[in-house]
């Protein structure tokens, strides 16, 4: 079982920069996949993205390529997401979620994620 929190939303101009957290409780973090997405009002929940079990093989969604950086610290038990350069299409419930299967094609879908946060909020302003 993996709880997971997430931490660092806020409300920020375009052009700006907000780091999420998410600290998972659980001895078990490592052996997780590590994902992020994002719910804006009234459409679906989108993949925005994902790291591997080291960290070391990253993944992003086209609309947040160049922009986002998604890391994680397993001596901390925590995966990070660095928005730089914010639009206000990035405005959205933002979530963390945790992936047991072993397979990186899974990683874009939420069905594959077994773990879930309670969601950040994040606001970018025009």
């Amino acid at each position: 079982q993996v709880q997971l929190v997430e931490s660092g939303g806020g409300q920020v101009q375009a052009g700006g920069s907000l780091r999420l957290s998410c600290a998972a409780s659980g001895r078990t973090f490592g052996n997780y996949l590590m994902g992020w997405f994002r719910q804006a009002p009234g459409k679906e929940r989108e993949f925005v993205a994902a790291c591997s079990w080291s960290g070391s093989t990253t993944f992003y969604a086209d609309s947040v390529k160049g922009r986002f950086t998604i890391s994680r610290d397993n001596t901390k038990n925590t995966v990070y997401l660095q928005m730089n350069s914010l639009k206000p299409e990035d405005t959205a419930l933002y979530y963390c979620a945790g992936n047991s299967v072993r397979d990186y094609s899974t990683i874009y879908y939420a069905r594959h994620y077994d773990y879930w946060g309670q969601g950040t909020q994040v606001t970018v302003s025009s």
